[in-house]
């Protein structure tokens, strides 16, 4: 089954920049080639949101509060994928979840349900 981990994290001020990976396990043998992967987060008590998602064609898409600022992006020869993120707010003060699930179920956040999930990774944005 494939296996998917974050890493990037970490503390930075309003308005600064972070650049989150999303990396296929090596050793289950499975690479992302085939695979939709998006970007999620949940702060404390509320809803998880989908902050990006990218298809295996490189089509992206975009939650409402990060258009703009974020920025998806695969490499598929790394098996990674990256959110670089710009112009930070203190509301993006969360955890990251990273989730790959075979493209045909990529099209919308709910389809990701079914995917992999790492163990997320925190961001916090503060002075």
């Amino acid at each position: 089954q494939l296996q998917v981990e974050e890493s990037g994290g970490g503390l930075v001020q309003p308005g600064g920049s972070l650049k989150l990976s999303c990396v296929a396990s090596r050793f289950t043998g499975y690479t992302l080639d085939y695979y939709a992967v998006a970007w999620f987060r949940q702060a404390p008590g509320k809803d998880r949101e989908g902050v990006s998602s990218i298809r295996k064609t490189g089509s992206t898409k975009y939650g409402d509060s990060v258009k703009g600022r974020f920025t998806i992006a695969r490499d598929d020869a790394k098996n990674t994928v990256y959110l670089q993120m710009d112009r930070l707010k203190s509301e993006d003060t969360v955890v990251y979840y990273c989730a790959a699930v075979d493209d045909i179920f990529g099209s919308n956040w709910a389809g990701f349900e079914i995917g992999s999930w790492g163990q997320g990774t925190q961001v916090t944005v503060s002075s």
